[in-house]
């Protein structure tokens, strides 16, 4: 797919807030990007350094530079967050030919945001909350993942479900925003944006 003239115009003079940038181009993604739209790459480290990196999906944001995601906090990337808040997050859309870099802290979200989120849930989704032990070994193979699922099913049988304890939503603070723009030949635009106490800064770098 090519992407349209309208989304490779050059940033001739960037706005002096990075979300009022990220609400354009996130209005534009959600309008145009044929899959997931707010999928993004959430990448995380031990203390020691060692990062990693998986796909989950941006449920909230806010023109402060916050973004939010829900997991389970006992998954690798919430053992991960507990120990080492440094995290980044990367939205690319290929079909646009853009993408958005951003760093900064994460931290839990009350139980009472997570119990809110959790409540939308389709069913399946809040069953398969309970039944998974996320990023643990799976020694016995999917019929195991089966059992515990029909097991959550049954025991939740014409009620709500309630939310996991371990199951919790995050917020990263953005301190670094890098907007990326395809250009001809490689010569991609790149505007980068800091946070310091005297608000947002931005400026060009090389592509």
């Amino acid at each position: 797919m090519t992407a349209s003239p309208q989304f490779r115009r050059r940033l001739e003079r960037p706005p002096a807030d990075p979300m009022t940038l990220f609400a354009r181009w996130f209005a534009d993604a959600r309008e145009n990007e044929p899959s997931d739209p707010n999928a993004m790459t959430l990448a995380s480290a031990t203390p020691a350094g060692q990062p990693s990196a998986r796909i989950v999906l941006l449920k909230d944001w806010n023109p402060a530079g916050e973004f939010r995601f829900y997991t389970n906090a006992q998954s690798r990337k919430g053992r991960e967050l507990q120990k080492n808040t440094g995290a980044a997050l990367l939205f690319h859309w290929k079909s646009l030919r853009r993408q958005i870099r951003i760093e900064g802290r994460a931290k839990l979200l009350s139980p009472q945001d997570a119990d809110a989120y959790f409540a939308t849930r389709p069913r399946g989704a809040q069953t398969g909350a309970w039944a998974s032990a996320q990023s643990r070994p799976l020694a016995d193979g999917l019929e195991t993942l089966r059992r515990r699922v029909a097991e959550t099913e049954a025991r939740f049988a014409g009620g709500e479900v309630p939310r996991p304890p371990h199951w919790r939503g995050y917020s990263l603070r953005a301190r670094r925003i890098e907007f990326w723009n395809e250009g001809a030949h490689r010569l991609h635009e790149r505007v980068e944006y800091r946070r310091s106490a005297a608000g947002w800064r931005w400026t060009r770098l090389y592509p």
